[in-house]
C-alpha cells in the first residue's frame, strides 16, 4: 500500500474532503453565531407594524405606530402584526440561504 493513502484507495483525496468539510462546518458555525447578531426588519401596513427577527428567526421586537391600536379593530391589527412578523422571517431566511450558498459554493450537501 502507498503511504499516506489511509490503507485505502483515494485515501489522499479522503483527507482532503475531511479538512474541506472541517473548513465548511467551522464557517458554518461562524456563521451561526453572526446571525444570531444580525438583526432584520419588515414592516406592514404602510410602516403601522414593525417587525424585528434575528438570523436565527428569533422575533425579537415588535414596534406599533399609536395610531394603528384600535379598540375597535383589533383583527386589523392582528393581521398587520402577522404580516410584518412573515415578513422579516422570509427575508431572514433569504439571509440565511444567500450566506449558506457563499459557503457551500453550491454544493447539494442535505440538511444545509
Amino acid at each position: 500500500m502507498a503511504k499516506g493513502r489511509g490503507g485505502f484507495p483515494g485515501g489522499g483525496n479522503m483527507n482532503n474532503m475531511m479538512k474541506q468539510m472541517q473548513k465548511i462546518q467551522k464557517q458554518m458555525e461562524d456563521l451561526q453565531t453572526n446571525l444570531k447578531a444580525q438583526e432584520v426588519e419588515a414592516s406592514s401596513g404602510g410602516g403601522a407594524v414593525t417587525a424585528v427577527v434575528n438570523g436565527n428567526k428569533e422575533l425579537l421586537k415588535i414596534k406599533l405606530d399609536p395610531e394603528v391600536v384600535d379598540p375597535d379593530d383589533v383583527e386589523m391589527l392582528e393581521d398587520l402584526i402577522v404580516a410584518a412578523v412573515g415578513e422579516a422571517m422570509r427575508v431572514a431566511d433569504d439571509k440565511v440561504n444567500s450566506e449558506m450558498g457563499k459557503i457551500t459554493g453550491g454544493l447539494n450537501i442535505p440538511g444545509l
